[in-house]
């Protein structure tokens, strides 16, 4: 199925004219449960990954043999959907509370040093066919995104991420059991499998990136908005909210800067950086609802229709991968928000 974004509910252009030359199109990925196969777009789906190539390992110093393994994540989750599913009301039985508890458990694993190798889990991978927008380097069609499944990188205290970019003709025969952790860290670095419903929509920028000028009249038009009669028994929109930044997982389009002030991400040949891929812990939230698709206006109130990845970031943020216009293969960067 696909899904729809709903109009924006003002025209901001034609109140702005000036945001025209802050516009910026990205594509919405709009993930959903499903059982997508390696020659899909998806999140968390199997990769085309040739069978005699290494699989990619996290060997950054921090600790590694404590936590969950990820079949019980995934196991857990299911028990649990499905009880609440069967019985609203009451939940999970006594016997399934108890399966719980034994999936819930963290283990130890013996022998890992803080640097021994730990295979990335796959995340997403997106191809050109789906994504025309992709900003892939010349000769690939295929994006790939892992992760390490520990916060223990960087002061930001993220997974480690690993971006991948191929040619998906020159892949030959298939790797089909990818290697696995022993343990995740984060149970939330594990994403669920998802089919990609990617779909444009045009973005503007953070208001804290716009000229002065202009951020003092959007602030202007938004308390004027608040008290026109016309809203009076609604909530206005608002341009951070409504106008700007769509929600979600995306490719491209602008990023959102809600934990710290905006700042200019440059690589470090010098070039301004753009978002690749935005990771969202939600597909949208109380504020920016009126992004819901059409398609799923109807669910817009579950607490779970809105977490289809079962991947968190932050403090149920974003994070967005930063990559260099002018040569996607230069060295990533990351913002969380």
């Amino acid at each position: 199925m696909t899904r729809t974004t709903p109009p924006r509910p003002v025209d901001i252009e034609a109140v702005f004219p000036e945001l025209r030359s802050y516009r910026r199109d990205c594509i919405r990925l709009h993930p959903r449960p499903g059982s997508p196969g390696p020659t899909e777009s998806s999140i968390g789906g199997p990769f085309l990954w040739p069978a005699d190539e290494p699989w990619p390992v996290c060997q950054e110093p921090h600790e590694r043999d404590r936590g969950r393994k990820v079949e019980d994540v995934h196991e857990w989750r299911r028990i649990l959907a499905a009880a609440w599913r069967r019985s609203p009301s009451s939940g999970p039985t006594p016997a399934e509370l108890q399966q719980l508890s034994t999936l819930e458990r963290h283990h130890h694993v013996s022998g890992i040093t803080d640097t021994a190798p730990v295979p990335l889990l796959p995340l997403t991978q997106i191809f050109a066919q789906d994504v025309q927008s992709l900003p892939a380097p010349e000769g690939a069609d295929l994006l790939q995104v892992l992760w390490c499944p520990f916060s223990a990188h960087g002061d930001l205290a993220t997974p480690g991420i690993h971006i991948k970019w191929r040619s998906s003709s020159q892949v030959g025969e298939l790797l089909t059991q990818p290697p696995l952790p022993a343990v995740v860290g984060d149970d939330e670095y594990v994403p669920e499998p998802c089919i990609l419903h990617p779909e444009p929509v045009t973005e503007h920028e953070y208001i804290g990136l716009l000229d002065p000028g202009l951020q003092e009249r959007i602030y202007g038009w938004e308390d004027g908005q608040a008290e026109a009669d016309d809203f009076e028994d609604a909530e206005p929109p608002r341009y951070q909210t409504d106008l700007s930044t769509a929600p979600g997982w995306k490719i491209g389009g602008y990023a959102t800067w809600e934990t710290s002030d905006p700042y200019e991400v440059v690589c470090d040949c010098g070039t301004p950086m753009n978002p690749l891929l935005t990771i969202a812990s939600t597909e949208w939230e109380d504020e920016t609802i009126s992004w819901t698709p059409v398609e799923d206006r109807h669910l817009a109130e579950e607490s779970e229709a809105n977490t289809p990845t079962r991947v968190t970031v932050g403090r149920d943020g974003s994070l967005s991968i930063f990559t260099c216009p002018s040569n996607p293969t230069h060295a990533h960067q990351i913002t969380l928000q």
